[in-house]
């Protein structure tokens, strides 16, 4: 009962609840990918993936079906996109209303923990971050020192705006385990 009173406040926008799912169910989502594409990278870009189309469609998830059932079919069908997407070297152009709707959807306000990050001790700071993998240590890196808004960072790194949050999301995460495990 616990899983689906955060299912129900994520569907309403709360943010402490989309990252309790994500957390609750990264490993599991990540593990089976894993398994199945035997590649850290495609397995950790196909959960980020994963983690921002369900958000993204949280209100269509029917309670009927397990919640990890659910994350784990859209994790598939990502995976499929993503084989299909290498075997096919056809460029899609985005409108620009599409591109203006993206744009419209990037959230530039610093968060609490945005603000947090900038008044840490720098150069202790710059070592932990140095213990991330690479991929999360250039979006730190862009969001949090060069100060560049998602949009940015998604035109930047040529990814979806929600990959790019999703990993924000992630690296602040893991960051902030690294952080605790040094006290």
């Amino acid at each position: 009962m616990e899983i689906n009173s955060y299912i129900e406040k994520a569907k309403k926008g709360d943010q402490v609840a989309f990252t309790y799912l994500l957390d609750h169910y990264w490993n599991e989502v990540y593990g089976f990918m894993l398994k199945r594409t035997e590649n850290e990278t495609d397995a950790e870009d196909i959960t980020i993936e994963t983690f921002s189309k369900a958000f993204d469609k949280l209100a269509t998830y029917n309670p009927e079906f397990q919640f990890n059932t659910w994350l784990i079919a859209i994790a598939k069908n990502v995976h499929i996109d993503l084989l299909r997407k290498k075997k096919s070297t056809l460029f899609v152009e985005i409108t620009d209303e599409e591109d203006q709707q993206a744009y419209n959807i990037a959230d530039t306000s610093p968060s609490a923990e945005d603000e947090l990050i900038t008044e840490q001790n720098l150069s202790q700071l710059l070592q932990f971050i140095k213990e991330l993998k690479p991929h999360y240590q250039e979006v730190i890196q862009l969001r949090y020192f060069q100060e560049m808004s998602y949009q940015e960072i998604a035109e930047q790194l040529d990814e979806p705006l929600s990959n790019v949050k999703i990993k924000l999301l992630r690296a602040k995460k893991l960051l902030a385990e690294i952080i605790q495990n040094q006290r």
